[in-house]
């Protein structure tokens, strides 16, 4: 389960003060998966930062009492002067992971070959893509954040992405946020509405694709 309690985020520029989330109570139940939905700029994307703890909320709590992965692809958190490897070794530690094994699993799946021994400053996006990829598969989670499924290498490494995801969607819950409705019916039960700072949960995906869809008219 992880709930939010009375989560208030905002971001304050020299003139304006964005709130993303007033106050908000909720709670994401185990063994549902749920569509965050919201017109750009809503504040998903942030959300799905706060639940995974990247990013902190200005007052609140965000509790989880199961185990949360990092927004998946998430790269910002690679240290830029290590190298891939040990990027791999420093997250594996952090969430308790056996370092060899993780390791052995992100260098056979990144398929970056001596590149895994450099440092990430000199990686492509798609190098950095796949080495986020494939530590997000290395370590499971009860809870994956997905933020815009995105297609990663060639058609044959896409392929190896989409049979890995599939293997740990059986054994795990999802918070997925994409602005394609079929994806969101595709890996969705319930969903959840992010308007004007509030956040409106609905057991049925349909009806909060409903409503997203009145205010995106």
């Amino acid at each position: 389960m992880i709930q939010l309690d009375r989560v208030f985020k905002f971001y304050k520029t020299e003139r304006h003060t964005k709130i993303v989330l007033d106050h908000v109570s909720t709670t994401f139940e185990s063994g549902r998966s749920y569509g965050l939905l919201g017109v750009n700029g809503a504040g998903k994307s942030t959300t799905l930062r706060l639940i995974s703890g990247v990013e902190l909320p200005n007052s609140g709590k965000v509790r989880r009492s199961v185990r949360v992965s990092w927004p998946l692809g998430f790269a910002s958190g690679f240290h830029p002067f290590m190298t891939g490897r040990e990027n791999v070794k420093f997250v594996a530690r952090v969430y308790g992971a056996d370092v060899r094994k993780t390791v052995l699993f992100v260098e056979d799946f990144s398929e970056l070959g001596d590149y895994i021994d450099a440092s990430v400053k000199t990686y492509s996006s798609g190098m950095m893509a796949r080495l986020a990829f494939g530590l997000s598969m290395a370590i499971e989670f009860d809870c994956y954040l997905i933020d815009e499924i995105t297609a990663v290498g060639d058609q044959r490494f896409q392929a190896r992405c989409a049979a890995a995801f599939e293997a740990r969607r059986k054994t795990a819950d999802l918070i997925v946020v994409s602005h394609s409705m079929q994806t969101i019916k595709d890996y969705c039960d319930s969903g959840g509405v992010i308007v004007d700072g509030r956040m409106i949960m609905f057991d049925s995906v349909d009806k909060a694709i409903e409503m997203y869809n009145r205010l995106n008219r």
